[in-house]
């Protein structure tokens, strides 16, 4: 078990767990929601739905046609191929950055097979106020949004404290 903590495995089982979770919460969506009222969780704020994106973040080109599908399949592809190869060259050490990649990576992978399998995302998070309607989302598209989030934070306020640990570990 100690090689696999120091193991780029780690990461990759840490997006295969998003994938699963994004998976089942999707298939609970439609046999939930596809044909039935939405679930309010916090009325008049949060409720559980369900929605077909046919396209990118926010409905990007949604009404284009059915080419955005292959499009933005191989967007994902090529993207997920290199954020597999950034983890793999980061020094074990590391937990922050690879965590984002990894919560990222789980993330286009469970969006990517409901693209390829279904030509759309399926969607069930809902957040409102009023008339107001936030995009209606789904697990994949909240590890996406945590891991963008944590790969910023460290650009801003930890990039020069990681590389200057990194410079000190590969001195001694």
């Amino acid at each position: 078990m100690p090689k696999l903590l120091s193991s780029p495995l780690r990461w990759y089982l840490l997006a295969l767990l998003v994938i699963v979770v994004d998976i089942a919460t999707k298939v609970w969506a439609v046999e939930r929601f596809m044909y039935g009222p939405a679930l309010q969780i916090i009325p008049g704020f949060l409720q559980f739905t369900y929605a077909e994106n046919y396209g990118a973040a926010f409905s990007f080109l949604a009404d284009a046609g059915g080419w955005q599908r292959w499009f933005f399949g191989a967007i994902a592809v090529v993207f997920s191929t290199v954020v597999v190869l950034w983890i793999k060259r980061l020094p074990a050490a590391r937990r922050w950055e690879p965590t984002a990649l990894a919560l990222i990576l789980g993330g286009a992978l469970g969006n990517l097979w409901d693209r390829m399998l279904l030509g759309y995302v399926r969607d069930f998070i809902s957040v409102y106020y009023g008339s107001w309607h936030f995009p209606v989302f789904n697990v994949a598209d909240m590890a996406i949004s945590v891991g963008a989030a944590m790969l910023v934070i460290e650009l801003l306020f930890f990039k020069d404290k990681g590389e200057a640990s990194s410079k000190n570990s590969a001195e001694v």
